[in-house]
């Protein structure tokens, strides 16, 4: 059994763990049965094991809220902690736990492929920063995989969280497809998260997602899949890409018009990194290109740079398909990247929302935020 130890912190997680009736749960059909150790790890009195150095109590304490957090492993690579992976720490989580299970993963360069699977509920991966603490790996299409089996890291369980952490696939531009995040965890939380790759970064496949003071970074489709995802006061980051390519930041993929998922990006900033920067922004970077019929983007009260070419958005290929049946907004949007005189004048794209039609992609309609997300402890913006 894992080492445990209760400290005072004021890390977001704590709140979890103080009211676990609030905790997300899969369908009926897959009941959580924790078992009586899982519930009296939420409220006993343990003693700090001796693998726990005193500077990490130190590391985790106050930035949030002061809470009382039990953490069940620590990955360190030096062998100070109970794992020197990640993947072995996933391992010992308990299966289908209503309870959570904390990993504080200390900074370290993590080369692994992780898969939290579909009975890992309920995960939580705390690092030392997203630039301290990574996990990196490099497979891709050009490579030999198919999209899904390129990710660096995936995620089915309900209920995962990431904290001061950093995913990353450095496959590079000329690889193709290659993911760093793949996720269809339901009612998952990345917060102060960094997501590295080139083309098709970040995998937002399926269910209700929230991201929150993230740095995604990408060329291509970097952020794409047919999840319901709120991105909040997160900041986009589109690279150099290969000679003559453009950048596309979405690619969202909803395929039922019934269906209420899409992206919304709200307080965020769209920019160039250093490298596309120095190209003197002669790559042509657009919001987005629908991957499929009804692709549903908004972007609303963020900061768009220079690097948003005027047209804003552009087709999926030659042949213009999707142009009527998307959907792509724009609300009370700043910056030079900002200006809608250019944009592109499809059936399907809303350069100008109501407040009524912009509120349709927050936190509170978008992804229910408001019946789950408070009790994350994690700050979010309920409306506009």
């Amino acid at each position: 059994m894992a080492a445990r130890t209760k400290l005072t912190l004021s890390l977001f997680v704590s709140v979890f763990l103080l009211s676990t009736t609030a905790l997300p749960t899969a369908p009926s059909s897959q009941p959580a049965a924790p078992s009586p150790q899982q519930q009296a790890d939420l409220s006993g009195d343990l003693a700090a094991p001796a693998w726990l150095p005193a500077r990490d109590t130190e590391l985790l304490k106050s930035k949030i809220e002061d809470g009382i957090i039990t953490i069940h492993a620590v990955v360190s690579a030096d062998g100070t902690g109970n794992h020197t992976t990640i993947g072995a720490a996933i391992d010992a989580a308990p299966r289908r736990s209503s309870g959570r299970f904390v990993v504080h993963v200390k900074a370290g360069i993590y080369h692994e492929y992780l898969n939290v699977g579909e009975d890992v509920w309920n995960l939580i991966l705390v690092g030392e920063g997203m630039d301290n603490t990574v996990v990196t790996g490099n497979k891709s299409v050009k490579g030999g995989c198919n999209t899904m089996s390129s990710a660096t890291v995936t995620v089915q369980g309900v209920g995962f969280i990431a904290q001061d952490i950093s995913f990353e696939n450095t496959a590079g531009a000329l690889m193709n497809q290659a993911v760093a995040l793949l996720s269809s965890s339901d009612k998952s939380v990345l917060l102060r998260c960094g997501l590295r790759g080139y083309q098709d970064t970040l995998y937002a496949y399926s269910k209700v997602q929230f991201y929150r003071e993230c740095h995604i970074y990408g060329t291509v489709d970097f952020i794409f899949g047919d999840a319901a995802a709120l991105f909040q006061n997160c900041t986009i980051f589109a690279r150099l890409p290969i000679k003559g390519q453009p950048n596309t930041i979405t690619a969202q993929g909803r395929l039922d018009p019934t269906k209420n998922t899409g992206f919304s990006f709200q307080h965020c900033t769209v920019s160039a990194d250093d490298e596309l920067a120095r190209a003197n922004f002669t790559v042509k970077t657009f919001l987005g290109r629908p991957w499929t019929a009804y692709s549903r983007v908004v972007f609303m009260q963020s900061y768009l740079s220079q690097v948003v070419d005027p047209e804003g958005w552009i087709p999926w290929n030659e042949s213009r398909f999707n142009l009527d049946t998307l959907y792509y907004g724009e609300f009370s949007n700043g910056g030079p990247g900002a200006s809608l005189t250019q944009r592109v004048t499809w059936p399907g794209v809303h350069n100008n929302l109501t407040a009524s039609e912009a509120s349709n992609f927050t936190a509170k309609i978008l992804i229910s935020g408001d019946e789950w997300l408070s009790s994350t402890g994690v700050n979010y913006t309920s409306g506009l």
